[in-house]
């Protein structure tokens, strides 16, 4: 069969040995790379994380009623980083140990026929405590739409990408893992993590004919942590009412090549630290492609994508945190990795941002803000990966900015440079 298998974000979800241990089936079975899914590990997520061999527990009459799994659906992640830096960060040390960088608890497998989940809980060090993170439960089912294979379900989950099943949307893009005490770009798209964790959504999905792929998702702010019901105080985002997130993809297959094309995109009206009042509102229409080609035991992948975000900051500009009224962004990633019998990874990416100049809304700052107001980006990745073993990954990656916040030297007013942020990561990387 053939394989099916941007930016510094921590927090991932991983391959999770649970589902390994439910089905029966090794981890490359469904990762070319985790968390980059086969054509196996797709189909095993749009069918509701429920193949296993697990048997009948109880009957009512000819009816089995009680399907549990003969394991734990438990699993856990650990992961020890070292990050150095070529210019220190006012009065840091260069440096930075991750002991551990993050630790997740996975709640992973079918809990019924057509019903599975894959939850993570998270120990992050930045803030030493416990939170919940990526998840996503979803029921699924088949039947036959003019007369082709049509699989659909229902998807609840936390964070808008999540539900995908491609590598080149945000929620599960390049990089795997990076360094979370880097400095990060003074802007991204709101699709691109802004509301991760923060929201809960229900949405629909389905896939023809193993090509075209639709999904609708209603996401709702839920604002972990914060007092219940909610008053918006302190949140930078506060959906009115829902926030449509839309997805449609078409995949084809042509001897050993793989492409996948589609589009996604969110539309949010944002009541910013409040629940009623003037608005602020985003459109994030994105397009995005994966392509694969395996050379023998070797599997090659690329994935791009494309965010332009319009905004209309209504609330924002009446209260005098940005110059314009309207602001736009473009990001756009692509990265590529070559996959050495399992073993060996080797991967190259690519990203910029630009977008409207706004002094306000980018304002001066040491070390993370704009001096000319410009929200502009670009740089590349160079990440070596070794899998001694399925579940253990010792990884090598080097982060450079050409552009930081607007300028390549002087760009915070600082006197810092855009290169003074890039950043050496050393992990290792361990499940179970």
């Amino acid at each position: 069969m053939t394989l099916l298998s941007v930016l510094i974000t921590s927090g991932r979800v991983w391959a999770v040995p649970s589902f390994a241990r439910q089905t029966g089936l090794s981890c490359n079975v469904c990762h070319s790379n985790p968390p980059e899914l086969t054509a196996f590990g797709r189909k095993f997520k749009l069918d509701g994380y429920v193949l296993t061999d697990m048997t009948a527990r109880d009957k009512v009459g000819n009816r089995r009623d009680l399907l549990l799994s003969k394991y734990i659906p438990l699993s856990a992640m650990i992961l020890l980083s070292d990050s150095a830096y070529q210019a220190n960060q006012p009065q840091t040390q260069n440096g930075t140990a991750g002991f551990p960088q993050q630790l997740s608890l996975f709640l992973a497998g079918a809990f019924a026929s057509k019903f599975g989940a894959l939850a993570q809980i998270t120990y992050t060090h930045v803030n030493d405590h416990f939170g919940m993170d990526n998840s996503d439960l979803r029921y699924a089912d088949q039947t036959k739409l003019f007369g082709k294979d049509f699989r659909y379900g229902i998807d609840l989950n936390n964070n808008p990408t999540v539900e995908d099943v491609w590598n080149s949307t945000p929620a599960w893009g390049f990089p795997w893992i990076s360094s979370s005490s880097s400095v990060g770009p003074i802007a991204a798209p709101i699709i691109a993590g802004a509301l991760a964790q923060d929201v809960a959504g229900l949405g629909a999905y389905g896939f023809w004919n193993q090509h075209l792929y639709s999904d609708i998702t209603l996401y709702r702010s839920e604002h972990a942590g914060a007092p219940t019901p909610i008053n918006g105080s302190g949140a930078a985002y506060n959906i009115s009412i829902a926030a449509p997130y839309w997805r449609d993809a078409w995949q084809q297959t042509w001897g050993d090549n793989y492409l996948e094309v589609g589009t996604y995109g969110i539309y949010v009206s944002s009541y910013p630290g409040a629940i009623s009042g003037p608005q602020d509102h985003y459109l994030d229409p994105s397009i995005d492609f994966q392509y694969e080609r395996p050379f023998g035991p070797n599997l090659l992948d690329a994935h791009g994508t494309w965010i332009h975000q319009a905004t209309t900051l209504t609330a924002t500009h009446a209260a005098g945190g940005s110059a314009n009224l309207h602001d736009s962004l473009n990001n756009f990633r692509l990265d590529s990795t070559y996959h050495l019998r399992g073993k060996y990874e080797f991967t190259g990416a690519l990203f910029r941002t630009s977008g409207t100049t706004d002094a306000l809304l980018y304002a001066p700052a040491p070390v993370t803000g704009s001096n000319n107001g410009s929200p502009q980006n670009s740089g590349y990745i160079a990440q070596v990966g070794y899998w001694p073993v399925q579940n253990i990954d010792i990884n090598l990656s080097y982060t450079g900015y050409t552009r930081f916040n607007g300028a390549g030297n002087n760009y915070d007013g600082a006197g810092r440079n855009a290169s003074d942020n890039n950043v050496l990561y050393m992990a290792l990387w361990l499940n179970f």
